[in-house]
């Protein structure tokens, strides 16, 4: 199985990069974050002729998760469904269930600044995500957890660490609350593969520069269970679509598990 990550950073104006990444790159999913766009409004048709299964919860201008699939979902929820459900949660968490294989696609708030009720309302909902855990999920089984996380984990993580201290994607209590939330049965993939290498996955496209200075983030991550983390064959980065034309400033992370989906 082939399971990719994207934030779009809209979905209406990254169209022709998601359909051609599709068709050049054939994953059997392809999770997306910040689509931008009430469901209504959602570019059902441009997928028609793709292959692909889309399930989308959407807003105008804001948030948004979808799934493009091989096949459609056995079951899809989205939001905590918890006492403090927040009206953008079903826009940021989507779960969903493939061939057996739990996938969930969470677009983590950003966090805005360290003295904001936006900071404290991503460290809850790193909290929260930790209990929505262990009510749904079983550690013993295959889930995959993937997309937006708005944190750096690691140094190597964001370019100039120390320049970045007092940031919410890099701050270290944003970076604990995400270990934390990790360590409940988690591995990523990519840092498995690569314990050392520098990989960024977005780039600040408000600074020209930054893709070509590499001043980068890594703050998009795909992790699973350890029964399935041991069958990722391959993982990588695919800098085409941050080099694309009008770009979102994030770019796709995919990740290769032995066997396939029937």
């Amino acid at each position: 199985m082939k399971i990719a990550t994207y934030n779009v950073n809209s979905i209406r104006k990254r169209l022709p990069i998601v359909l051609q990444w599709l068709t050049l790159n054939s994953p059997d999913v392809l999770c997306l974050q910040e689509t931008k766009v009430q469901d209504p409004d959602f570019p059902l048709e441009a997928f028609a002729n793709t292959g692909y299964h889309i399930t989308f919860q959407g807003m105008k201008s804001y948030n948004g998760v979808a799934i493009l699939s091989r096949t459609p979902p056995e079951s899809v929820s989205t939001g905590f469904g918890d006492d403090e459900e927040h009206k953008d949660d079903p826009m940021r968490l989507m779960h969903v269930v493939i061939h057996g294989i739990t996938i969930l696609n969470t677009y983590v708030p950003q966090g805005a600044s360290l003295d904001s009720p936006k900071y404290q309302y991503k460290l809850d909902w790193f909290r929260r995500l930790m209990q929505y855990f262990q009510c749904h999920l079983s550690r013993k089984k295959p889930v995959i957890w993937c997309g937006d996380m708005n944190v750096a984990p690691e140094s190597i993580d964001v370019h100039h660490p120390e320049k970045h201290l007092k940031h919410v994607c890099f701050h270290e209590t944003i970076r604990k609350a995400y270990y934390k939330t990790v360590a409940w049965g988690f591995i990523d993939v990519f840092r498995a593969h690569y314990p050392k290498k520098q990989q960024f996955t977005f780039w600040d496209y408000r600074q020209p520069p930054a893709l070509e200075a590499n001043r980068g983030w890594r703050i998009d991550h795909i992790l699973a269970t350890p029964c399935l983390a041991e069958t990722c064959t391959k993982v990588a980065v695919d800098l085409s679509p941050r080099q694309a034309e009008t770009p979102s400033d994030h770019t796709v992370l995919w990740a290769q598990f032995s066997g396939e989906i029937k």
